[in-house]
């Protein structure tokens, strides 16, 4: 097996990657873009038809190949079988490991699952899921380009010694059928505060997207809810077109979104502007002096409180803080910054109070 020394994860979830800087392109309502391709290695099973016992010879054949690449300095890299389950978790939410990956406490069920990643997050290979590879690249705003630059970069770096699963009609194989073919799917992740507060005008932009072969997910993807007012959006079908066709229709849909968003803001700004100002000033208040908070609620607040910030009806406040914020409250980040990432998952009451106390601290004299 292939042996690493795992990061600390309590200096993981003090910092956070480049793409939740604040600073990329339409930001104000963008968080995010990500590309991801699946990939599958010739002479292998599928993951799920993998015997046991021969699980690890992806990671065994990939990590190598990872550590001698330099993208933005040395790769990190965490086999999941033998990490904490509170590095799992920080992993899985800041998008370095999905849902499958995390799996069930102790990580019994964790052999062959691995991630390497460089410093600035983002760029990553994840490993072991229902597909050998997943290849990821990340950007801050509206910038599905440049993450599909630097994973595209990272694909071609590695196919110079790994020989893929390719058909000369469909394409890259893939375990599920909706990714044959390219094996891409780029999403954006968007906060959509003033089409959340008229729920018609949100539904009809979701049935817009949707009528044009896009998927509307929650903060954590597939399978997952919507909460603080985020909501991925990606592309659902990779088959009959090239990488960069795709990225230009899922960037054709999210303009639209965006230009909706603005609108809204500025109509709710113009017809209920004192009434706006009085939520966010609650939020913010509520974020300073609680002593215990549930994760919705404090995205919630989170969520006011940064449409406040772009509608300049806060000041102070920077969007990289309420970015890592959103991050940081969440348990496996809460259970890391409180300086117990060795030992078992805290109970909810327990994280709830930490997660206020980190907010009180994070919002003293803000605002």
């Amino acid at each position: 097996p292939v042996h690493s020394t795992p990061p600390d994860p309590d200096d993981l979830a003090a910092r956070t990657g480049s793409w939740l800087s604040g600073r990329g392109p339409e930001s104000d309502v963008v968080v995010s873009s990500r590309v991801r391709l699946a990939r599958n290695l010739s002479g292998s099973p599928f993951p799920l038809a993998t015997p046991a016992g021969e699980a690890a010879t992806i990671p065994e054949k990939v990590l190598p190949l990872a550590r001698g690449l330099t993208f933005e300095g040395e790769v990190i890299s965490v086999e999941l079988e033998g990490a904490s389950d509170v590095l799992r978790w920080v992993l899985f939410e800041r998008n370095l490991a999905t849902r499958e990956m995390v799996g069930r406490e102790g990580g019994a069920d964790l052999a062959g699952r691995a991630v390497a990643f460089w410093p600035q997050e983002d760029l990553a290979i994840l490993m072991g899921e229902e597909d050998h590879l997943r290849l990821q690249g990340l950007s801050s705003g509206l910038d599905l380009e440049g993450a599909l630059g630097r994973v595209v970069a990272l694909d071609r770096t590695l196919e110079g010694d790994l020989q893929y699963q390719v058909d000369d009609r469909l394409g890259f194989l893939t375990a599920c059928p909706s990714n044959v073919g390219t094996g891409m799917r780029a999403s954006v992740m968007l906060h959509l505060p003033g089409l959340g507060a008229v729920r018609t005008e949100l539904k009809k932009v979701f049935h817009a997207a949707q009528h044009t072969g896009l998927a509307v997910r929650g903060l954590h993807g597939e399978g997952s809810r919507a909460a603080g007012d985020l909501y991925q959006v990606s592309n659902q079908v990779t088959l009959g077109a090239t990488e960069e066709q795709l990225v230009e229709r899922l960037l054709g849909i999210v303009e639209r979104i965006v230009a909706a968003e603005r609108a809204m803001r500025e109509a709710l700004l113009e017809d209920r502007r004192e009434a706006l100002k009085d939520r966010v000033a609650r939020s913010l208040a509520t974020l300073r002096t609680s002593m215990s908070m549930q994760t919705e609620a404090a995205l919630r607040h989170l969520s006011w409180v940064r449409l406040g910030h772009h509608l300049d009806l806060v000041q102070g406040l920077d969007i990289g803080l309420l970015n890592r914020l959103a991050v940081q409250i969440q348990r496996g980040h809460l259970q890391a910054l409180h300086g117990t990432a060795g030992g078992a998952l805290l109970e909810p009451s327990e994280r709830r109070k930490l997660r206020a106390s980190l907010l009180r601290s994070a919002f003293s004299g803000r605002g």
